[in-house]
Protein backbone atom coordinates (compact mmCIF):
# COMPACT_ATOMS: atom_id res chain seq x y z
CA UNK A 1 0.00 0.00 0.00
CA UNK A 2 1.51 3.38 -1.03
CA UNK A 3 2.15 5.83 1.78
CA UNK A 4 2.17 9.64 1.74
CA UNK A 5 4.23 11.46 4.35
CA UNK A 6 3.09 15.10 4.45
CA UNK A 7 3.72 17.72 7.10
CA UNK A 8 0.52 18.47 9.08
CA UNK A 9 -0.90 21.98 8.84
CA UNK A 10 -2.05 24.38 11.56
CA UNK A 11 -5.24 25.64 9.90
CA UNK A 12 -7.59 24.25 12.55
CA UNK A 13 -5.93 26.54 15.08
CA UNK A 14 -5.91 29.52 12.71
CA UNK A 15 -9.59 28.95 11.95
CA UNK A 16 -10.55 30.22 15.41
CA UNK A 17 -9.30 33.72 14.51
CA UNK A 18 -12.39 34.24 12.38
CA UNK A 19 -16.14 34.22 12.82
CA UNK A 20 -17.38 30.98 11.26
CA UNK A 21 -21.12 30.79 10.49
CA UNK A 22 -22.55 27.27 10.44
CA UNK A 23 -22.46 25.36 7.15
CA UNK A 24 -26.03 24.80 5.92
CA UNK A 25 -25.46 22.12 3.26
CA UNK A 26 -22.88 19.38 2.64
CA UNK A 27 -19.97 20.45 0.42
CA UNK A 28 -17.61 17.95 -1.17
CA UNK A 29 -14.32 18.95 -2.82
CA UNK A 30 -13.70 16.14 -5.28
CA UNK A 31 -10.67 16.17 -7.51
CA UNK A 32 -8.33 14.49 -9.90
CA UNK A 33 -5.24 13.58 -7.82
CA UNK A 34 -2.44 16.17 -8.08
CA UNK A 35 -4.74 19.01 -9.15
CA UNK A 36 -4.56 21.31 -6.14
CA UNK A 37 -6.74 19.31 -3.77
CA UNK A 38 -4.97 20.58 -0.65
CA UNK A 39 -5.01 24.18 -1.88
CA UNK A 40 -8.79 24.26 -2.41
CA UNK A 41 -9.42 22.29 0.76
CA UNK A 42 -7.35 24.70 2.85
CA UNK A 43 -9.02 27.78 1.39
CA UNK A 44 -12.51 26.40 2.07
CA UNK A 45 -11.51 25.37 5.58
CA UNK A 46 -10.99 29.02 6.50
CA UNK A 47 -14.70 29.68 5.91
CA UNK A 48 -16.19 26.67 7.73
CA UNK A 49 -16.23 25.81 11.47
CA UNK A 50 -13.70 23.10 12.31
CA UNK A 51 -16.49 21.04 13.86
CA UNK A 52 -18.12 20.86 10.41
CA UNK A 53 -14.97 19.75 8.61
CA UNK A 54 -14.78 16.03 7.90
CA UNK A 55 -11.26 15.06 8.99
CA UNK A 56 -12.03 11.40 9.58
CA UNK A 57 -10.83 10.29 6.15
CA UNK A 58 -10.00 11.30 2.60
CA UNK A 59 -13.11 10.16 0.71
CA UNK A 60 -12.52 7.54 -1.98
CA UNK A 61 -14.40 4.54 -3.37
CA UNK A 62 -12.78 1.96 -1.00
CA UNK A 63 -13.94 3.86 2.11
CA UNK A 64 -17.08 5.51 0.70
CA UNK A 65 -19.55 3.60 2.86
CA UNK A 66 -17.64 4.53 6.01
CA UNK A 67 -17.59 8.18 4.91
CA UNK A 68 -21.32 8.55 4.19
CA UNK A 69 -21.81 10.75 7.30
CA UNK A 70 -19.83 13.43 5.44
CA UNK A 71 -22.71 13.71 2.97
CA UNK A 72 -25.59 13.79 5.48
CA UNK A 73 -27.73 16.90 4.75
CA UNK A 74 -29.09 16.80 8.31
CA UNK A 75 -25.55 17.37 9.63
CA UNK A 76 -23.74 19.37 6.90
CA UNK A 77 -20.00 18.85 6.57
CA UNK A 78 -17.17 20.06 4.36
CA UNK A 79 -15.32 17.03 3.00
CA UNK A 80 -12.74 16.25 0.34
CA UNK A 81 -11.30 13.34 -1.61
CA UNK A 82 -10.72 11.59 -4.93
CA UNK A 83 -14.08 9.93 -5.54
CA UNK A 84 -14.38 8.42 -8.98
CA UNK A 85 -17.73 8.31 -10.75
CA UNK A 86 -19.82 5.19 -10.12
CA UNK A 87 -23.34 4.16 -9.16
CA UNK A 88 -22.46 4.26 -5.45
CA UNK A 89 -20.72 7.62 -5.59
CA UNK A 90 -23.56 9.17 -7.62
CA UNK A 91 -26.12 7.97 -5.08
CA UNK A 92 -24.01 9.10 -2.12
CA UNK A 93 -23.61 12.67 -3.41
CA UNK A 94 -27.20 13.35 -4.49
CA UNK A 95 -27.74 16.07 -1.87
CA UNK A 96 -24.21 17.44 -1.84
CA UNK A 97 -22.71 20.52 -3.47
CA UNK A 98 -19.85 18.87 -5.30
CA UNK A 99 -16.79 20.45 -6.88
CA UNK A 100 -14.53 18.68 -9.37
CA UNK A 101 -11.01 20.13 -9.38
CA UNK A 102 -8.90 19.61 -12.50
CA UNK A 103 -5.59 20.74 -13.92
CA UNK A 104 -4.23 21.12 -17.43
CA UNK A 105 -3.17 17.55 -18.31
CA UNK A 106 0.14 18.88 -19.62
CA UNK A 107 1.03 20.26 -16.19
CA UNK A 108 -0.57 17.30 -14.43
CA UNK A 109 1.95 14.92 -16.00
CA UNK A 110 4.79 16.96 -14.51
CA UNK A 111 3.11 17.26 -11.10
CA UNK A 112 2.41 13.54 -10.92
CA UNK A 113 6.00 12.66 -11.84
CA UNK A 114 7.35 15.14 -9.29
CA UNK A 115 5.18 13.63 -6.56
CA UNK A 116 6.02 10.01 -7.34
CA UNK A 117 9.74 10.75 -7.44
CA UNK A 118 9.70 12.54 -4.07
CA UNK A 119 10.22 11.01 -0.64
CA UNK A 120 6.77 12.30 0.31
CA UNK A 121 5.36 9.34 -1.66
CA UNK A 122 6.55 5.86 -0.75
CA UNK A 123 5.25 2.81 -2.55
CA UNK A 124 5.42 1.10 -5.91
CA UNK A 125 7.47 3.88 -7.53
CA UNK A 126 10.45 3.67 -5.18
CA UNK A 127 12.50 1.61 -7.65
CA UNK A 128 12.33 4.51 -10.14
CA UNK A 129 13.82 7.10 -7.80
CA UNK A 130 17.40 8.29 -7.56
CA UNK A 131 17.90 8.94 -11.27
CA UNK A 132 17.52 5.30 -12.28
CA UNK A 133 15.51 6.18 -15.40
CA UNK A 134 15.42 9.06 -17.85
CA UNK A 135 12.99 11.81 -16.92
CA UNK A 136 11.16 11.56 -20.26
CA UNK A 137 10.63 7.86 -19.59
CA UNK A 138 9.02 8.79 -16.28
CA UNK A 139 6.81 11.34 -18.01
CA UNK A 140 5.67 8.71 -20.49
CA UNK A 141 4.78 6.41 -17.59
CA UNK A 142 2.63 9.18 -16.13
CA UNK A 143 0.81 9.42 -19.46
CA UNK A 144 0.44 5.74 -20.30
CA UNK A 145 0.53 4.25 -16.80
CA UNK A 146 2.57 1.35 -15.46
CA UNK A 147 1.19 -2.14 -15.82
CA UNK A 148 -0.50 -3.28 -12.57
CA UNK A 149 1.08 -0.34 -10.69
CA UNK A 150 -0.31 2.96 -11.91
CA UNK A 151 -3.34 3.86 -14.08
CA UNK A 152 -3.11 5.92 -17.25
CA UNK A 153 -3.79 9.63 -17.53
CA UNK A 154 -6.87 8.85 -19.60
CA UNK A 155 -8.26 6.46 -16.96
CA UNK A 156 -7.73 8.88 -14.09
CA UNK A 157 -9.25 11.88 -15.82
CA UNK A 158 -12.14 9.85 -17.25
CA UNK A 159 -13.27 8.38 -13.94
CA UNK A 160 -12.37 11.25 -11.59
CA UNK A 161 -13.50 14.19 -13.72
CA UNK A 162 -14.97 13.73 -17.18
CA UNK A 163 -17.59 11.18 -16.12
CA UNK A 164 -18.93 13.73 -13.58
CA UNK A 165 -19.47 16.47 -16.18
CA UNK A 166 -23.06 17.42 -16.91
CA UNK A 167 -24.32 16.08 -13.57
CA UNK A 168 -24.58 19.40 -11.72
CA UNK A 169 -21.05 19.50 -10.34
CA UNK A 170 -19.02 22.71 -10.19
CA UNK A 171 -15.88 22.39 -12.34
CA UNK A 172 -12.85 24.22 -10.96
CA UNK A 173 -9.66 24.65 -12.95
CA UNK A 174 -6.56 24.85 -10.77
CA UNK A 175 -5.01 27.48 -13.04
CA UNK A 176 -7.99 29.82 -12.54
CA UNK A 177 -7.56 29.62 -8.78
CA UNK A 178 -3.85 30.42 -9.05
CA UNK A 179 -4.50 33.34 -11.41
CA UNK A 180 -6.88 35.02 -8.96
CA UNK A 181 -4.74 34.24 -5.92
CA UNK A 182 -2.02 36.34 -7.53
CA UNK A 183 -4.32 39.38 -7.77
CA UNK A 184 -6.43 39.22 -4.61
CA UNK A 185 -6.79 42.98 -4.49
CA UNK A 186 -8.69 43.18 -7.78
CA UNK A 187 -12.46 43.20 -8.37
CA UNK A 188 -12.02 40.19 -10.67
CA UNK A 189 -10.58 38.15 -7.80
CA UNK A 190 -13.37 39.21 -5.47
CA UNK A 191 -15.96 38.14 -8.01
CA UNK A 192 -14.19 34.84 -8.66
CA UNK A 193 -13.95 33.84 -4.99
CA UNK A 194 -17.50 35.02 -4.32
CA UNK A 195 -18.71 32.56 -6.95
CA UNK A 196 -16.28 29.80 -5.90
CA UNK A 197 -17.17 29.95 -2.20
CA UNK A 198 -20.95 30.43 -2.55
CA UNK A 199 -22.01 27.32 -0.55
CA UNK A 200 -20.01 28.41 2.51
CA UNK A 201 -20.96 32.10 2.50
CA UNK A 202 -23.70 33.92 4.40
CA UNK A 203 -26.23 35.44 2.00
CA UNK A 204 -23.79 34.80 -0.83
CA UNK A 205 -21.39 37.52 0.32
CA UNK A 206 -17.71 37.34 1.23
CA UNK A 207 -16.89 38.46 4.80
CA UNK A 208 -14.81 41.61 5.16
CA UNK A 209 -11.74 39.57 6.10
CA UNK A 210 -12.00 37.20 3.12
CA UNK A 211 -8.61 38.12 1.71
CA UNK A 212 -6.84 37.29 4.96
CA UNK A 213 -8.63 33.96 5.17
CA UNK A 214 -7.63 33.05 1.63
CA UNK A 215 -4.05 34.15 2.20
CA UNK A 216 -3.80 31.85 5.21
CA UNK A 217 -5.53 28.96 3.50
CA UNK A 218 -3.39 29.23 0.39
CA UNK A 219 -0.10 29.55 2.30
CA UNK A 220 2.29 27.11 0.65
CA UNK A 221 3.75 26.13 4.00
CA UNK A 222 0.36 24.72 4.98
CA UNK A 223 0.43 22.12 2.20
CA UNK A 224 2.78 19.19 2.60
CA UNK A 225 2.21 18.14 -1.01
CA UNK A 226 2.97 21.54 -2.54
CA UNK A 227 5.77 21.40 -5.10
CA UNK A 228 8.34 23.26 -3.01
CA UNK A 229 7.60 21.15 0.06
CA UNK A 230 8.18 17.77 -1.56
CA UNK A 231 11.31 16.14 -0.18
CA UNK A 232 14.05 14.12 -1.81
CA UNK A 233 13.55 14.88 -5.51
CA UNK A 234 16.84 14.26 -7.30
CA UNK A 235 15.59 14.22 -10.90
CA UNK A 236 15.56 17.37 -13.02
CA UNK A 237 11.89 17.74 -13.92
CA UNK A 238 11.21 20.43 -16.54
CA UNK A 239 8.92 23.37 -15.85
CA UNK A 240 7.05 22.73 -19.10
CA UNK A 241 6.08 19.43 -20.66
CA UNK A 242 8.30 18.68 -23.69
CA UNK A 243 6.66 18.95 -27.12
CA UNK A 244 6.77 15.20 -27.76
CA UNK A 245 5.07 14.44 -24.44
CA UNK A 246 2.40 17.04 -25.26
CA UNK A 247 1.73 15.14 -28.47
CA UNK A 248 1.60 11.91 -26.52
CA UNK A 249 -1.03 13.38 -24.18
CA UNK A 250 -3.16 14.25 -27.21
CA UNK A 251 -2.67 10.73 -28.56
CA UNK A 252 -3.45 9.04 -25.24
CA UNK A 253 -6.47 11.19 -24.35
CA UNK A 254 -7.78 12.97 -27.48
CA UNK A 255 -10.23 15.77 -26.69
CA UNK A 256 -9.52 15.72 -22.95
CA UNK A 257 -8.00 19.18 -22.67
CA UNK A 258 -10.75 20.68 -24.81
CA UNK A 259 -13.66 19.25 -22.80
CA UNK A 260 -12.09 20.59 -19.60
CA UNK A 261 -11.72 24.07 -21.07
CA UNK A 262 -8.03 24.08 -21.98
CA UNK A 263 -7.58 25.42 -25.50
Amino acid sequence: MPRVFAKPDTLNDLNSQFNQPALTQPVFLNSVPKCGTHLLRNIFRMFVPVAQQYHDAFVQIPNLRQCLPAFNPAKPMLSWGHLLFSDESALATQKVVQYIIVRDPYDWVLARARFFLSDTFQGQMDHLKGGRIKINEMLNMMIFGIYQKAPTLQEIYSHNAVAWLGTGIKLVRYEDVITHLKKLDTPAAEQYFTELLQPVLVNGCLPEDWRRRIELGSDRQQSGTYRENLAGISAEIPDELPDMQKRLVEYAAPGLRHILGYY
